[in-house]
């Protein structure tokens, strides 16, 4: 028989085991309880044309309640990439909420050509459309064109449409295209008034809020302010100096200098200062008021996509003072974004991404002074040359109906009756490209499979790439080498890690604080969101769920 000092051990032994595992078992239901709690509201951030060395660069100018909040409490993807070429605004928010490609979610460019009618199309455009508010060429847009769902849809449907979804900008393809095919509202700025809109796609008439914020007229009055800088000149020295050959000039300016009498402009022109993205945040905390986001049983979302960081860039470039200063101003902007998220919704009830939908290049003039090769491609030249040689070869004119975009565009309408088969016309443009000093490749995107391409960029290739959208011959040119419309300011579009690194920060409900050192893709983000919210992934997303950035 076994001792009674035994089994009084072996008691005490028991009831520890089972005291430790009810407590065990009481965490991981409180673990399982906390991780099926879901944020009351995810607000998409996108600021169009940010290069994520900005938030170091100009890091110590930032206060701690805009960016430096973001990167302290949040987590930040340090290696965050866009996996398809070209990356354009267009694509790029079409990628965050639909975490799939341009080959399998449509959105080829921001442009494309109809292969059945020639006619160039905008990626929103919808002839069917008309506008409510703003004007009626600026209503005609919606969704169509889009052939996937987006994050925000699958929020709706999985809510069985009681989850609100609204998103705003001043550009319309960037409310339009997050928004996806079900949000309650896509409100973008008609550029000839300053006031916000959208189209009978989503409503019959504006909410009488709307008109009240239209009504207000705040472009005329932040238009009236100037533009100065936000410090004294001579401290933004992360930047080159104000007078310089690689900067744009506003209309009636002698030099591209502060100040900028932005009271002399034209209203349309908000959108190339600061003030685009002072009026977008106004703008976002009356939809957070008005339409009660974030206040009801299911969760809600907001896209907000910044757009004036895009056409500062486009204009001065990244190592301008006016970018500098747009981004000391954009941090003001994201923490009153904050504050406001804040008071309306609760700290730690929301949850709120930051991303880019593509980076950008230096200018090329900038570096070639530094030494750096670089150099300038004009598509309209090309254009030109190539119809003049495939002129003297095939005895047909205008062969090349565009370039532009990256790709080369064959005029299909016209090759229907020659008597050269499309084959030998490619392969004619293919040798005279190869010609080009600029022009490290040109690639047969219907044989990509025979292209000499590094396999990342093949891949990039394929994933961009539209059959029905996309221009027959993708041009690829030397590093720096800028497809340009002019040779002050900059543009993007590229495979290069200039334009498709990006910026990604996670922060608020649901995200464990850090960083996240492996390389991830843009098309991660929606994978990721539709784990933390236990819903369905778009259904056309590739993306993975990063795992690091959820508790």
């Amino acid at each position: 028989m076994l001792s009674t000092s035994f089994l009084q051990i072996n008691y005490k032994f028991m009831r520890y085991l089972f005291i430790l595992f009810s407590l065990l078992s009481i965490h991981l239901s409180a673990q399982k309880a906390k991780h099926n709690v879901k944020p009351k509201l995810v607000v998409g951030v996108v600021l169009d044309q940010m290069r994520p060395d900005y938030l170091i660069r100009f890091n110590k100018k930032f206060s701690q309640k805009g960016f430096n909040r973001l990167l302290k409490n949040g987590n930040e993807c340090v290696n965050a990439f866009i996996n398809y070429l070209p990356s354009y605004t267009g694509p790029g928010h079409t990628c965050i909420y639909t975490g799939s490609v341009p080959s399998l979610h449509g959105i080829a460019s921001n442009d494309w050509f109809d292969r059945n009618t020639g006619k160039s199309v905008y990626c929103t455009q919808d002839n069917d459309a008309k506008n409510v508010g703003g004007t009626l060429k600026s209503g005609k847009m919606s969704p169509k064109n889009l052939w996937a769902t987006t994050i925000t849809d699958e929020l709706r449907l999985a809510s069985n449409f009681k989850s609100k979804v609204i998103a705003i900008s001043v550009k319309d393809r960037a409310s339009i295209l997050p928004g996806g095919h079900t949000a309650n509202a896509s409100y973008w700025m008609d550029d000839s008034n300053g006031v916000f809109m959208t189209s009978d796609f989503y409503m019959k008439s504006l909410p009488s809020w709307v008109s009240d914020f239209n009504t207000i007229n705040y472009a005329s009055k932040l238009m009236n302010q100037n533009w100065n800088p936000l410090l004294p000149i001579n401290n933004y020295i992360e930047s080159t100096s104000d007078d310089n050959k690689y900067e744009g000039k506003f209309a009636g300016e002698y030099a591209p200098t502060f100040p900028h009498n932005t009271s002399n402009l034209k209203l349309s022109d908000i959108k190339k200062t600061p003030f685009g993205n002072e009026i977008l945040t106004l703008f976002a905390k009356e939809v957070l008021k008005n339409e009660k986001l974030g206040q009801g049983d299911e969760t809600d979302f907001l896209a907000i996509s910044y757009s004036s960081t895009d056409y500062v860039g486009h204009q001065f470039g990244p190592n301008s003072i006016e970018i500098e200063d747009t981004y000391l101003r954009m941090d003001q902007e994201i923490e009153k974004l904050l504050s406001y998220l804040d008071a309306q919704v609760g700290e730690g009830n929301y949850t709120l991404f930051l991303t880019a939908d593509h980076a950008v290049a230096h200018n090329p003039q900038f570096l070639m002074d530094n030494k750096i090769p670089a150099g300038y491609f004009f598509g309209k030249v090309l254009k030109d040359t190539l119809n003049k040689f495939l002129l003297t070869k095939f005895q047909h004119p205008k062969m090349v109906n565009e370039i532009g975009e990256n790709f080369i565009w064959l005029n299909d309408s016209l090759l229907k009756n020659a008597t050269y088969k499309k084959e030998e016309i490619i392969a004619e443009i293919l040798n005279f490209c190869k010609q080009k000093e600029e022009i490290q490749f040109a690639v047969d995107m219907n044989n990509i499979d025979k292209a000499m391409l590094p396999s990342i960029i093949k891949e990039m290739a394929i994933n961009g790439f539209v059959a029905k959208r996309s221009g027959d011959i993708l041009l690829l040119l030397n590093p720096a080498w800028l497809d340009a419309y002019a040779k002050t300011g900059t543009t993007h579009g590229t495979w290069n890690p200039y334009d498709t690194h990006i910026p990604l920060i996670w922060f608020g409900a649901g995200i464990q604080k850090g960083k996240t050192m492996q390389q991830v893709y843009m098309t991660d983000i929606a994978a990721t969101l539709a784990t933390l919210l236990h819903i369905q992934m778009p259904n056309a997303c590739i993306g993975k769920t990063i795992e690091e950035v959820l508790k």
